[in-house]
């Protein structure tokens, strides 16, 4: 960019998947959707609140088809573009399936300069390709507030799709990449940019394809990804979905390195709030979970990891799948009979961190590889 240039992230009122619609909102304007068609070849659609909606062609194939976009959320416009399609493609990693092609869909002032536009639209599309998602096409319109995004379609054989509706009771939760980007992000545009969101970038630009394909070979069939409303915002959609509950040890909820003394220096994007307004009511927090861990948790993740729900049988596969890709996983909790749609936050006395709870002993201190998180007490 020019120097005098008005940096990406300043164009924007937030950033990233912090910009969605909160969940709440979401939810009362899809009130008044018209229903879907009695189609049994409708695999997944809007009313399961799921990555992507999955459509079933034959015994064989089904297509997987998703949109996401989203405001700038870092300022080099090639890096936002290719955040912005490997997050929209890993709506089609959350269901099992492979990308197969792309269509951009872009907003950009028409008085801006147009060689941002061009490299966003650059980076996005080189990182589509490098996961053999070619962008073939797309939309642009007028708009002071820059916007990136794909339209991502994909195929997946109809008995292996992955949905946030297959849990059960006993099902370890896994959790691919470490929380913070929103807080590092929201630092950032206060402070200036400095390691801890080196890290959140680094993170946001690594793919969840090799994460689906371990997945897939250790069985799971439930799974989404966490995004805009945060880990406990995307649980509350699996727990429903699946007609279970869940329970998760704060102590092995990761943190990206240096994103907790963030969140202690009151860094935090809008939409923590907006995620905890909605979706608190749906969490009973253990009273030693302390705030900092509690934001954590609400955080809004752009390009974040997959939540996947792993029967126990199957724990020791997917562990070992995902090492052999050099993927750090974390088994955070488990699901459980009941009560339905809702999630218990544990804070083992044995097991607090510096801050007399949360998740500062997660940063440093991981499960032995292959062990399931303990069950709560009481």
């Amino acid at each position: 960019m020019p120097d005098d240039a008005v940096p990406l992230t300043q164009m924007a009122h937030g950033s990233g998947c912090g910009c969605k619609i909160g969940p709440g909102l979401l939810a009362a304007a899809l009130a008044s959707m018209p229903g879907l068609p009695l189609d049994p070849d409708i695999l997944v659609g809007h009313d399961r609140m799921d990555d992507a909606a999955v459509y079933r062609l034959s015994d064989e194939t089904a297509v997987v088809a998703t949109v996401d976009f989203f405001t700038p959320i870092v300022d080099d416009p090639a890096a936002f573009g290719a955040i912005a399609a490997t997050n929209a493609m890993s709506d089609v990693y959350a269901m099992g399936a492979r990308p197969l092609f792309a269509l951009a869909v872009a907003a950009y002032p028409k008085d801006g300069d147009l060689a941002v536009l061009g490299e966003i639209l650059r980076g996005g599309a080189e990182a589509a390709a490098a996961a053999g998602c070619p962008v073939l096409g797309g939309h642009t319109v007028d708009d002071a507030e820059p916007k990136y995004g794909l339209a991502v379609v994909g195929t997946v054989q109809p008995d292996r799709v992955m949905t946030n509706a297959a849990g059960r009771p006993g099902d370890v939760l896994v959790l691919t990449k470490a929380l913070g980007t929103g807080i590092a992000v929201a630092a950032a545009r206060t402070e200036g940019p400095g390691p801890v969101h080196a890290l959140a970038v680094e993170q946001m630009l690594r793919s969840n394809a090799q994460a689906a394909e371990a997945a897939l070979e250790a069985g799971v069939r439930c799974a989404t990804d966490v995004t805009g409303f945060g880990l406990l915002g995307h649980l509350r959609e699996l727990v429903a979905a699946s007609g279970v509950g869940a329970v998760i040890r704060v102590d092995r909820v990761p943190p990206i390195e240096g994103v907790l003394p963030l969140i202690a220096a009151g860094h935090a994007p809008g939409a923590v709030e907006r995620n905890r307004a909605h979706v608190g009511a749906f969490v009973d927090f253990h009273d030693s979970v302390v705030a900092d861990a509690r934001t954590l948790m609400f955080d809004p993740q752009t390009s974040g990891g997959l939540l996947l729900a792993c029967p126990r049988d199957r724990l020791d596969a997917l562990m070992a799948g995902l090492g052999s890709r050099e993927i750090r996983p974390y088994p955070i909790g488990q699901l459980i009979p009941e009560p339905v749609g809702r999630i218990g936050v544990v804070s083992p006395v044995n097991r607090l961190g510096p801050t007399g709870g949360g998740s500062r002993t997660a940063g440093r201190e991981a499960p032995p590889e292959g062990a399931p998180p303990a069950p709560p007490a009481g």
